[in-house]
């Protein structure tokens, strides 16, 4: 069974996110497992890592993460971004495209299941966020973003269940 554990706001510093993108064309079975597979055999996260700096992790503690960052909006081709959240003046490196964001508030919900049952609920995180009275924003243009935030320990090691914690996180006013 999957449960959202725990929800609460977070400020997330001005940003430069860096990564790859990849649309509706690139799931694989419903999903975009595969292309995090050839990102952990191509060690893709490697030259990002690099780029984190203490600075960056004083101001959003969760720095290190790995990220699925998408885009949905009404009549345009989705967007599923693979990367990380970097220092605002972080150099992207070749091959990589990049999305600058201000600071801004995430509404962050702690999704604690099995995989592949965890995922695919960002629904469910913002109808809890909603309840705990936070209204989720939309960019100027009218588009939607949110994400998977992969934090370690909590996902990477499996409790006595084999359950994980995966953050969803949406902008929130």
């Amino acid at each position: 069974m999957t449960e959202i554990t725990r929800d609460y706001v977070q400020l997330m510093p001005s940003s430069r996110f860096i990564g790859m993108k990849y649309g509706d064309e690139d799931r694989v079975n419903g999903g975009f497992g595969e292309q995090w597979g050839s990102w952990f055999a191509a060690d893709r996260f490697k030259p990002l890592e690099a780029l984190v700096d203490d600075e960056f992790r004083g101001a959003y503690e969760d720095a290190d993460a790995y990220v699925g960052l998408m885009r949905w909006k009404e009549n345009e081709p989705f967007e599923y971004w693979i990367g990380m959240f970097l220092p605002q003046d972080a150099v992207v490196p070749d091959g990589y495209g990049f999305i600058d964001k201000p600071e801004d508030k995430l509404g962050v919900c702690w999704l604690r299941g099995t995989e592949p049952d965890i995922y695919g609920k960002e629904h469910l995180c913002a109808e809890r966020l909603g309840k705990a009275g936070y209204e989720i924003s939309q960019a100027a243009d009218g588009a939607w973003w949110f994400f998977e935030r992969y934090v370690c320990p909590r996902f990477t090691e499996k409790d006595e269940a084999g359950q994980v914690i995966l953050d969803i996180c949406h902008y929130v006013k």
